[in-house]
């Protein structure tokens, strides 16, 4: 095992070199391109022998890794924001046909406007895809959560493909510590890729899922595309505990942060938990009982695990780096459901920040715990709100203003 500096990009194309990965379909795309440079550059010098093809645009590209992958063959690609959007025809479509493959996602806010910042919106976009999704916070979990998605996707109760999610420029350009495994060990981690039915042969006509079935038969083939959704979490845990074993780094579907014991917790996803864990810290030196829960695993949910970790605290924020227009944040929601019937959850409040890859800072996750404590007090939570500062609200409301009297200086010209 050797230790080297790492942005998040190289570490995740680590995870695909470890894997030894057989194809890699590719466009660029900032934030990710980092990624598929340093996989052909590999291609090109012989480090990986497999093969490395550019395609016309991200639409092609996930279609060629599924239509490589029903060939029975490991692959590998990326794409970030408005591509992975661009290919959410194909990726919809590709996790029909049940064949095991890892795509790595680097999050960047979606248009419009444009920004070029991290948040979330991109890839919750495509929660419902029927891919599953390991969201990583720092770049040593970039690398591993590559590993064991393969491991997780090829195996037999499950054959579906998996999104690694990392964000962007936050992650993808940050260097940190990472330990890479031996080659030899990582492979032995995986284990040989066994296709099982998956294969192709010109000489022997096998369809994939491309069918058109009717509605019963349609309804049977989702429902099973669910169920092997759902045995994903089971396999996580097997892979996890064998991760730990070999590598000595332990990986739970939620991480739990002093959250043991807690009256308040933080629920966050993504690398923005890590300023949360500062701010934890703080508040434990000032006397609160507060924690984090980050996921690690969004699809599928790990319902169960939240329900054991919120169990008896008095209230949780959700802080969601994602805004659905007309609902709120999709973790908040999906964490009320989880919490709908449970006789001792806590009080749930919903915050939305780090858009366009907006800053959170230690005086809002204080200013969250207070509001945390009040609805526990008064038991009655606060609304939903949009984590903004008085300052950041005028210096828009002077933009505003600005481009008024540009308007209507140009009305007066015309």
């Amino acid at each position: 095992m050797k230790r080297k500096l790492l942005t998040g990009n190289a570490a995740a194309a680590w995870g695909a070199r470890l894997a030894n990965v057989d194809y890699v379909p590719a466009f660029p795309i900032t934030p990710q391109t980092e990624i598929i440079e340093t996989l052909a550059g590999w291609f090109d010098e012989g480090a990986l022998k497999g093969r490395f093809v550019t395609l016309d645009s991200e639409h092609s590209m996930v279609t060629a890794a599924a239509s490589a992958a029903v060939t029975g063959v490991r692959v590998f690609s990326a794409t970030s924001s408005q591509g992975l959007l661009y290919a959410s025809e194909m990726l919809y479509a590709v996790s029909g046909y049940r064949v095991p493959w890892v795509l790595v996602n680097v999050s960047r806010g979606l248009s419009s406007p444009v920004t070029l910042e991290a948040d979330h919106n991109d890839i919750f976009a495509l929660r419902d895809s029927g891919f599953l999704q390991l969201h990583a916070s720092t770049c040593q979990e970039a690398l591993d959560m590559v590993l064991m998605a393969y491991q997780i996707a090829e195996d037999v109760r499950v054959r579906l493909p998996v999104i690694v999610n990392i964000d962007g420029f936050y992650l993808s350009f940050t260097r940190e510590p990472v330990e890479i495994p031996d080659e030899n060990k990582a492979r032995e981690f995986i284990g040989e890729f066994d296709a099982h039915n998956i294969s192709f042969r010109a000489n022997v006509p096998l369809s994939h899922a491309s069918a058109v079935l009717q509605g019963s038969i349609y309804s049977y083939f989702r429902y099973e595309h669910h169920l092997a959704a759902i045995q994903a979490i089971s396999v996580f845990n097997e892979s996890a505990e064998k991760f730990e074993k070999m590598f000595n780094r332990s990986y739970a579907l939620i991480e739990s942060y002093m959250a043991d014991g807690a009256d308040y917790v933080f629920i966050m996803i993504g690398s923005f938990a890590t300023k949360a864990k500062e701010a934890v810290d703080m508040l434990r030196e000032a006397g609160s009982l507060t924690g984090l829960l980050r996921l690690r695993m969004f699809r599928p949910f790990p319902e169960e695990e939240m329900k054991k970790l919120l169990k008896g605290k008095k209230a949780a924020a959700v802080i969601d780096q994602n805004l659905a227009p007309g609902k709120g944040g999709v973790i908040y929601t999906e964490t009320a459901a989880a919490l709908c019937n449970e006789k001792e959850a806590p009080f749930l409040i919903s915050y939305i920040g780090g858009l366009g890859g907006r800053d959170i800072t230690a005086e809002e996750f204080y200013e969250i715990e207070k509001e945390m404590r009040k609805a526990a007090e008064t038991k009655k939570p606060p609304m939903a709100r949009l984590l903004f500062s008085e300052a950041e609200l005028e210096a828009v409301r002077k933009l505003q203003g600005i481009a008024g009297v540009e308007k209507k200086n140009e009305q007066r010209k015309n």
